[in-house]
């Protein structure tokens, strides 16, 4: 009774310590309460014949059919292909970029350039979703696109890249990586200016060159935020953003573009077959699941940290 006691009174002292910073915390608490830990008890419609206007656990329990019939789909092996290549080819070429501008940032001596630079590459993270799919599709326009102007002044015939499967891929790639960079620099510029200054005088009187420094001291001693972003982003591999995918996907590009959360969305709200749509939402999570643990598990083995 005593060691419970003294327990709680240690805890209303750190509570009564903290307030402030369990205040500012407190909306993100209720965010993951309300729309990620209250809706869990939903996954049960995934083994369930879900038939609107009778409960949330009324219908037939039919145990792994909507799996069953989603992995004999013809869309199954497309689904799984477009998700992984969405979210693996901006990670593949644009991972680095926040790294290499980073230290371009760090570099630079002139303060107001630096603030210039820093200001126009964190800007395109807080324009909304919609607002870039906007430009995106006025860009691109086969009529009066900025894009098929230019071609058309070089004597190229215009593209209608929203219409064409194959450009699908570059387009969302491409401006994945120019919203994202600038803002995902800042935590390697803070990991950077961490670094002990003195070891780059120590490199200098070694008369060590900017590659040197770069590649055998800011690389090594970034290397453990490195290895947690990018378990990070690999535990979202399989976690498309659907906003973007949606606003920019047509019937003509479902080749290249269809991706696990729209078909989800289709199948769900506008199909109304909610058990199916909420077997297909499980299946992915679980992928992602799994990926995240392989890949903790592959980097400790080879870089001998980890997120656990």
């Amino acid at each position: 009774m005593f060691t419970l006691k003294k327990r709680m009174t240690t805890l209303f002292n750190l509570i009564r310590r903290d307030k402030y910073l369990l205040l500012m915390f407190s909306p993100i608490f209720v965010y993951y309460v309300i729309f990620m830990y209250l809706p869990m008890p939903g996954v049960l419609l995934a083994f369930r014949n879900f038939m609107p206007g009778q409960g949330m656990f009324s219908g037939e329990w039919v145990g792994l059919r909507w799996f069953e019939q989603f992995v004999n789909s013809i869309y199954f092996w497309r689904l799984l292909r477009n998700t992984f290549l969405l979210a693996f080819l901006p990670l593949l070429f644009g991972f680095s970029i926040p790294i290499l501008f980073a230290v371009c940032i760090v570099e630079i001596k002139n303060r107001t350039f630096k603030r210039f630079a820093q200001t126009v590459t964190y800007l395109p993270h807080f324009i909304s979703t919609v607002v870039v799919a906007g430009m995106i599709i006025n860009f691109l326009s086969p009529t009066d696109g900025i894009v098929n102007t230019l071609i058309a002044s070089l004597g190229m015939e215009k593209i209608n890249f929203m219409m064409d499967a194959g450009w699908f891929r570059t387009i969302f790639t491409s401006s994945d990586i120019w919203q994202s960079f600038g803002f995902s620099s800042i935590i390697y510029i803070a990991a950077i200016m961490g670094i002990d200054p003195e070891m780059y005088d120590s490199g200098k009187i070694d008369g060590v060159n900017k590659f040197q420094e770069l590649w055998h001291l800011t690389l090594p001693s970034i290397k453990p935020t490195i290895v947690i972003l990018l378990l990070l982003s690999l535990g979202g591999i399989m976690s498309v953003g659907f906003e973007k995918v949606y606003l920019l996907y047509n019937g003509a590009t479902y080749e290249t573009a269809d991706v696990l959360s729209t078909y989800v969305y289709r199948m769900g709200i506008e199909g109304q077959n909610y058990g199916f749509a909420t077997a297909v939402g499980l299946f992915n999570s679980i992928i992602t699941f799994v990926l995240v643990f392989a890949a903790n598990s592959m980097t400790r083995r080879l870089t001998k940290m980890s997120l656990w």
